[in-house]
């Protein structure tokens, strides 16, 4: 099977020797992505703010590859503090819904940028 790059303006570019995303037949691997703005490409200010930015940005990765965050099997989510764990499944059952993908969350000292969540995703479109 061929591999394809996923790219969207509607995401960050990518910072660092990774692309946004790689799809191999029906699987798209989706990079991390943090609270950055993708028109200024600067983090925005806040919990809530970072973790819908987030959500956001892999809605577009997952668009330009032709799916949605419906097709997600398998998210990742990394926390600076997992007392924010709460707000991160208020704020993600606004973008995914039943039947959700498996998922894990995981607590971490740092994040690029200074970001405070951030989260990756496996889809399988078609």
């Amino acid at each position: 099977m061929s591999r394809s790059i996923i790219s969207t303006p509607n995401a960050p570019a990518a910072i660092g020797t990774y692309s946004q995303a790689v799809k191999v037949g029906d699987t798209v691997y989706c990079s991390g992505q943090i609270g950055l703005d993708p028109a200024t490409m600067q983090m925005v200010e806040g919990f809530e703010a970072q973790t819908v930015r987030v959500f956001e940005n892999l809605k577009a990765v997952a668009e330009a590859a032709g799916g949605s965050l419906a097709d997600a099997v398998r998210v990742t989510i990394y926390l600076t503090d997992l007392a924010n764990f709460a707000k991160v499944n208020e704020i993600m059952a606004r973008y995914f819904a039943e039947p959700f993908p498996a998922r894990a969350a995981v607590g971490v000292k740092e994040l690029p940028k200074g970001g405070v969540v951030e989260a990756d995703a496996i889809l399988v479109i078609g």
